[in-house]
């Protein structure tokens, strides 16, 4: 059975983990994204159909290249973070269900193409959850960020068309002079109800 985590556990999750805008010189380890996929592909996802794509910049160079689509207020941050994340969905993921979900054929079920989107997309936004936590969870600070241009960031990164920019988020050990005071949230009763 399942037990709850300590309190240390659930602070660098949720509790004292922040959205860092700016990031120390410490590099990221090639094995730090590995771990991180290593423990996000574990999550649930629809028909464990597994839309998330993920590229990883590393360098300079592959920075340069998305520097077109970024907005202003994310240029300066996301070309001097260690790494930056593109976090894609696969517009043809039912392919995969055949080793994914082996059970039945569940590709049918993904035939309308409003389906397979509404799928890739929320399932994509889903494993992308667990890629923050993921994260976290290996010792590294997140910074996602919606601000960009998802035709330039496609046009340039999956010219093909099959994968499509969900969201990025910049990824190191986070510079605590970069934080904002930290914003309110919801208490319980704000935003639920138990029936």
């Amino acid at each position: 059975m399942s037990e709850m985590l300590s309190d240390a556990a659930m602070d660098q999750l949720f509790r004292t983990a922040r959205t860092f805008n700016g990031f120390t010189d410490q590099p990221v380890a090639p094995e730090s994204l590995r771990q991180i996929h290593d423990l996000l592909r574990w999550g649930p996802t629809s028909a464990n159909c597994c839309p998330l794509r993920i590229l990883f910049l590393t360098t300079p160079a592959a920075k340069e290249r998305l520097r077109p689509a970024l907005s202003a207020g994310n240029l300066a941050k996301t070309l001097s973070a260690p790494v930056t994340a593109i976090l894609a969905y696969d517009t043809q993921f039912a392919e995969h269900l055949p080793r994914l979900f082996p059970h039945v054929d569940a590709r049918p079920w993904f035939a309308n193409p409003d389906v397979a989107f509404e799928t890739a997309f929320r399932n994509s936004t889903l494993q992308a959850g667990y890629f923050l936590l993921a994260a976290r969870a290996v010792g590294l600070d997140c910074g996602p960020m919606s601000g960009f241009d998802q035709g330039k960031v496609n046009a340039e990164f999956f010219a093909d068309g099959r994968f499509k920019v969900n969201f990025i988020c910049n990824l190191g050990y986070g510079d605590p002079a970069s934080l904002f005071e930290r914003s309110p949230r919801f208490d319980f009763d704000d935003v639920c109800q138990v029936l």
